[in-house]
């Protein structure tokens, strides 16, 4: 059995876990579907299936739940998610381009997740917070009055958290000083 294989093994085995603890219960799908996503970073066909399967439910009542709720994902997520919005004040004040920018800079032709992993963009609706316009979040950080020419500044601090030596964060420094540099 191949590595990932093992590794989607004990995913269903920790969704079983979830579904035995939770499956006699009324009213508990949506807490089984957020366990199950935790486990598996989004809901795909195959464990909105399975569970349904094993609560003995229809696959579109399952689905229908997924679908209904925004915390519920089908599709992969990026470690990074980035929500634009896109409420009157924001997108007065230039919001639509920004997630342009952030699609043309991650090259998100089809889909929201950026090739590598890192990087989920969304729009959003209203974020309550139209003093700071245009504003979007990075997980749970805000940025308010953000530019378009801010998007790749802010890119480039999300893949460096990702250069590690060992356990530290690294920083790469913008120029080396003068007596290190090679040659001298």
């Amino acid at each position: 059995m191949a590595g990932g294989e093992k590794e989607l093994d004990e995913k269903f085995r920790q969704l079983d876990e979830i579904i035995q603890r939770y499956g006699q219960q009324e009213g508990q799908l949506i807490r089984i579907l957020k366990e199950a996503q935790d486990i598996f970073g989004y809901l795909p066909e195959e464990v909105q299936t399975y569970i349904a399967g094993k609560l003995d439910l229809p696959v579109s009542e399952v689905n229908g739940v997924v679908t209904f709720y925004a915390l519920f994902h089908t599709e992969p997520q990026g470690k990074y998610g980035i929500n634009v919005c896109l409420g009157t004040a924001c997108y007065v004040q230039g919001a639509q381009g920004i997630l342009d920018e952030f699609r043309r800079q991650l090259d998100l032709d089809e889909g929201d997740t950026s090739a590598d992993g890192l990087f989920t963009v969304k729009s959003t609706r209203c974020m309550g917070a139209c003093g700071l316009a245009p504003v979007l979040t990075v997980e749970d950080e805000v940025y308010g009055k953000f530019r378009r020419q801010d998007v790749a500044k802010l890119l480039r601090k999300y893949r460096r958290r990702e250069v590690t030596a060992g356990d530290q964060w690294t920083e790469r420094p913008d120029r080396y000083p003068e007596e290190t540099a090679p040659g001298h």
